[in-house]
């Protein structure tokens, strides 16, 4: 039997039940964003385009079978373990290049708390396996974990999200979090600069040489 399957269906999925961590108000998440590009997003937004290629995009496409804005969001952060959340935002964002460039896209970072609590579907422990799968929904093909992510999405109606390791920061715990976690986003972040700002210098130096990514 294949580790990484097709997700059972939403009718099994919810027999099965969820296995949620609790992130209480005050969990302390932290992005990389791009205000350029084109998908522009702001420091607090979902990305309400997709799906994309990104791993556990919920979208749905549409009726010509194609990507489209629609309600479903998805927002990426990193959690408050591994190296720190700018490493490992850095290595999730630029992975395709490894190269963190800091002007392209005008990309910027951001550490905020939430303002409510969150509940996160945790893949990090043994509900995968009891699934159907295993940790390689964090590793393995990306359509397959967005179909996953799809399945999950319509099975628990109240989870605001996923918790899961990231495959390129260490294993460091890393965040997906639906639109339905809107109202958890606070007024303002405590921590808000573009990544070519003279204070992010040193921090990036120090990130780029733990995750061997070049800088630019």
């Amino acid at each position: 039997m294949p580790k990484f399957p097709e997700p059972p269906s939403v009718a099994d999925l919810q027999s099965l039940g969820p296995e949620c961590r609790i992130a209480p108000a005050g969990f302390t998440l932290g992005r990389i964003f791009m205000r350029g590009g084109p998908h522009p997003a702001d420091w607090s937004g979902f990305r309400h385009w997709g799906p994309t290629q990104s791993r556990f995009d919920h979208h749905e496409l549409s009726a010509s079978g194609t990507p489209c804005d629609q309600t479903r969001g998805i927002q990426y952060s990193a959690g408050p373990d591994g190296a720190g959340a700018l490493a490992t935002c850095a290595a999730e964002v630029f992975q395709l290049t490894r190269v963190i460039n800091r002007k392209a896209g005008a990309p910027w970072f951001c550490v905020f708390g939430t303002v409510r609590s969150l509940s996160l579907l945790d893949l990090t422990g043994r509900w995968p396996t009891r699934a159907g799968a295993s940790a390689a929904i964090a590793t393995g093909p990306r359509a397959r974990a967005r179909r996953w992510s799809v399945a999950i999405y319509d099975a628990y109606p109240t989870i605001d999200g996923l918790i899961y390791r990231s495959s390129m920061a260490g294993d460091a715990e890393v965040v997906a979090l639906f639109e339905r976690a809107g109202a958890a986003m606070p007024l303002r972040p405590d921590f808000h600069r573009a990544l070519d700002d003279p204070a992010l210098q040193r921090p990036l130096l120090d990130a780029a040489a733990a995750i061997g990514y070049d800088l630019v």
